[in-house]
């Protein structure tokens, strides 16, 4: 039995082993620990705002030194290729999708310009087949934008993710289009004797 004044035996614990999350921020004052240990991060002293980035097995989260400045320059320019990549393809779909709401116009338009003889008759294949396409064209682009503003949010490399979207969405849309076009007797019959 240990007296009131005797030391304590047991060891001493290490910082935050029996703490909550709620108390570790309360103790350390930051607003959000989990935050700044997901993406490298660290705010300032008491939540002033400022954000450094953490190196990983310095103390306490201590800022890192001088050489993370290029890993910092590089997720920012990361960010910007991703966000214009975004932009880009969003202009894409609004101008794109509600020409493919009058698929047989735009064919017959594709027609003049190409130099085929005739007009685009497969008319209630396009009606079906365009709606489909504009709805996949947005779908892809819903969720290519969510998976690229995910990966930013984990501080990933994002630029390829709107690339590659935007080839996977393109070759289902294409197949889209393809199908009432082939259908179609003056296409056919130009694209064998091509």
């Amino acid at each position: 039995m240990s007296t009131p004044n005797a030391p304590d035996e047991r060891p001493r614990p290490q910082y935050g082993e029996y703490a909550t999350p709620e108390e570790q921020r309360a103790r350390i004052q930051q607003p959000n620990a989990t935050w700044s240990l997901e993406t490298g991060q660290a705010v300032g002293p008491a939540g002033g705002g400022q954000v450094h980035p953490v190196t990983p097995g310095a103390p306490d989260g201590a800022p890192a030194a001088a050489s993370t400045a290029p890993t910092t320059r590089a997720r920012g320019a990361d960010r910007a290729v991703t966000l214009a990549l975004l932009a880009l393809g969003a202009l894409n779909v609004i101008l794109t999708a509600v020409t493919y709401f009058d698929l047989a116009g735009l064919a017959n338009q594709a027609f003049s310009i190409i130099g085929i003889p005739g007009e685009f008759t497969n008319v209630d294949s396009a009606r079906l087949w365009g709606p489909i396409a504009a709805v996949a064209l947005i779908v892809g682009f819903l969720i290519t934008a969510f998976l690229a503003w995910r990966s930013m949010q984990a501080g990933r490399i994002s630029w390829w993710i709107p690339v590659v979207g935007a080839i996977l969405t393109y070759i289902v849309v294409y197949v889209c289009i393809a199908i009432p076009l082939f259908g179609d007797p003056a296409f056919m019959e130009y694209a064998t004797r091509s």
